[in-house]
C-alpha cells in the first residue's frame, strides 16, 4: 500500500463496512452565521476508527481535554461509507 493510498474498507458478508472519523477542531468565535462546507472550523486532530464503538472511545478521550470541556475546541465523529445491504 502506497503512504497516499486510504486503506479499503473491509467486506464482511459482501457488506462495505463503514468507517468513522473523529475529527478534533477549534470553535470560532461566534459570528451568527455557521458554514461549514464553505467555511469549516479549523481541524487540530484527525483520528480514523473501523467502528461507532471506537469512535466513541476516541471522541471520549478528546471530550476529557480541557480545550473541549473549556468550550474552545469541538469533537465530531463522522460516518465515511455507509454500509451497503447485499440483494
Amino acid at each position: 500500500m502506497r503512504t497516499a493510498q486510504q486503506p479499503r474498507p473491509e467486506r464482511a458478508n459482501g457488506a462495505a463496512l463503514t468507517r468513522f472519523l473523529v475529527v478534533l477542531t477549534d470553535v470560532r468565535p461566534d459570528d451568527g452565521y455557521r458554514d461549514e462546507r464553505n467555511s469549516p472550523e479549523r481541524r487540530r486532530q484527525v483520528v480514523s476508527a473501523s467502528s461507532r464503538e471506537a469512535a466513541d472511545r476516541i471522541a471520549g478521550a478528546f471530550m476529557a481535554l480541557g480545550m473541549v470541556r473549556a468550550g474552545r475546541q469541538r469533537v465530531k465523529v463522522i460516518a465515511i461509507g455507509r454500509r451497503h445491504a447485499r440483494g
